[in-house]
């Protein structure tokens, strides 16, 4: 078979993957043929399917046909539909393994104070509520304009706003994601300085901020207070000039590779993204598990059905359990508001050839790749266990990585098959392309084409190795595509929960 027409993942699976358009009587794994043209990234029948029969996918199951589907007939939407319910786990395969070389590399980071080791030395500008939005960004282009070119040694101001902080309640969920959130930026070890700016009036108050081991040392103040806008403007420059003359002497220096810990994200997927993107990070992330590193596996939503398959390979039980628990609070919190997870695929997900939940989770929980679960988090929260970890995330890109960073993520890869655009300073953001063909459309957007995978050009595994070198010297300072162009100061998106009052 050409794996450049149609890829069958399993020989169990009874649908192969159209690798690029399929004409009609085009031949399949099997000795089937297509009965009419088949979209790429869509799924085909190379065996007979009876209606109630399950489709299988990954080996796994992901729905059930719901009429009877001949071989060459294209499944999708029309004749396939989620169940919820246990999926069989099937033994994971042999996990890329570490080398020696791996667990002693090192990157070149930023050692901080607090003995955290950042990728980047930016400047935070933090709003503590959208009254001090407008503010925060005047303080950061102000600074960068005329601090900036005096400190080479500083990658820039960074605004970090946002639309909470008043009109809600003091207590509760929505109080407590969103400080544990800004808590978690005002420490990032990618920020040297902080600066955190608000209003006065607000109920999230900047003295929530002063406590140890939250935002000790940083600066602060309210605008009403430095008497108004632009007085606040010109008051914050000077407090900033003071942080960039120390955070300006920062070196890089030698770091283990122990002390990345990389964000794992998929946007705008498609029918390839779990063929070559997702499990060759999934390689990547084995490799730097195994010398010591991190990767935070996040979007319950778009685990949902397949979260049995990351239990079975918890550390202890107690993680599994934490992790169901976090999966049935979704169940109840989308029952509660009429929806159903399975709504989750989007109209471009389906579009690309995904059409349940369960089958995106399968392809998504792929970046996780097959190295123990060593750690449950809720969204935000510090994360401290090295190897896989996954934090508790609604799916939306922007929300999801934000909780990432605020975690301690210092490295994102992002997966995409449809060519999602994105960046989240002060981390950096590395962008894999499921696809040749949205690599070469928007390659000033993608830093990896892992459409070779599907062309036989690499194996999963060697692309995995190019991934974990890439992540490596992006730790390092090389720029990344999203870098360049300059994403990352509109993709502060706090989880929202809990009553607007």
């Amino acid at each position: 078979m050409n794996l450049a027409q149609a890829i069958l993942l399993s020989p169990s699976d009874n649908v192969a993957v159209a690798n690029g358009r399929l004409e009609a009587g085009t031949p399949l794994p099997g000795g089937a043929v297509t009965v009419a043209a088949i979209d790429g990234g869509h799924k085909v029948a190379v065996k007979a399917i009876a209606a109630g029969s399950a489709v299988v996918k990954y080996a796994q199951a992901i729905g059930r046909a719901t009429q009877d589907i001949a071989p060459g007939e294209h499944i999708h939407s029309h004749n396939l539909v989620f169940e919820s319910g246990r999926l069989p786990v099937v033994p994971p395969s042999e996990a890329e393994h570490a080398t020696d070389d791996d667990r002693a590399r090192t990157f070149m980071g930023y050692r901080r104070a607090d003995g955290r080791a950042g990728t980047r030395n930016f400047i935070g500008i933090i709003a503590s509520v959208n009254c001090s939005t407008t503010v925060c960004r005047a303080i950061a282009e102000q600074a960068n304009q005329k601090l900036l070119p005096n400190y080479p040694g500083i990658d820039g101001f960074v605004p970090i706003v946002h639309d909470q902080g008043c009109g809600m309640s003091g207590t509760g969920d929505g109080m407590r994601v969103l400080h544990r959130t800004l808590a978690g930026y005002a420490r990032h070890p990618n920020f040297g300085g902080v600066l955190m700016v608000g209003l006065g009036c607000e109920v999230n108050q900047l003295t929530l901020y002063g406590q140890k081991g939250v935002a000790a040392g940083k600066r602060h103040f309210n605008i009403q207070e430095a008497g108004g806008s632009r007085k606040s403007v010109e008051k914050a420059l000077g407090v900033l000039a003071e942080i960039a003359g120390e955070v300006g002497q920062l070196q890089r220096e030698p770091i283990p590779v122990s002390e990345i810990i990389v964000g794992l994200q998929c946007g705008g997927s498609d029918g390839m993204s779990g063929i070559t993107a997702n499990p060759a990070l999934g390689a990547a992330v084995d490799i730097l598990a195994g010398a010591g590193g991190t990767g935070i596996l996040s979007e319950t939503s778009e685990i949902y059905g397949a979260e049995h398959l990351l239990g079975s390979r918890a550390a202890t039980p107690e993680i599994a359990e934490k992790l169901d628990g976090y999966v049935k609070w979704w169940e109840d919190y989308v029952a509660l508001h009429g929806a159903s997870l399975d709504n989750n695929p989007s109209p471009g997900n389906k579009k690309g050839g995904l059409t349940t939940i369960l089958e995106k989770s399968l392809g998504a929980v792929a970046k996780g790749g097959q190295t123990t679960l060593n750690g449950v988090y809720g969204y935000a929260e510090k994360v401290t266990e090295h190897g896989l970890v996954f934090m508790d995330t609604p799916g939306y890109d922007p929300v999801s990585a934000t909780g990432q960073v605020a975690g301690g993520a210092n490295v994102i890869a992002f997966t995409t098959g449809r060519g999602s655009c994105f960046g989240c300073r002060p981390t950096p953001s590395i962008k894999l392309a499921s696809n040749s063909a949205l690599f070469r459309s928007m390659e000033e957007d993608m830093d990896i084409d892992c459409g070779r995978i599907a062309s036989g050009e690499i194996g999963v595994a060697e692309l995995g190795r190019e991934i974990f070198d890439l992540i490596v010297e992006t730790a390092s300072g090389r720029k990344t595509k999203s870098e360049l162009f300059g994403y990352g100061d509109n993709e502060f998106v706090p989880w929202h929960l809990g009553a607007t009052l």
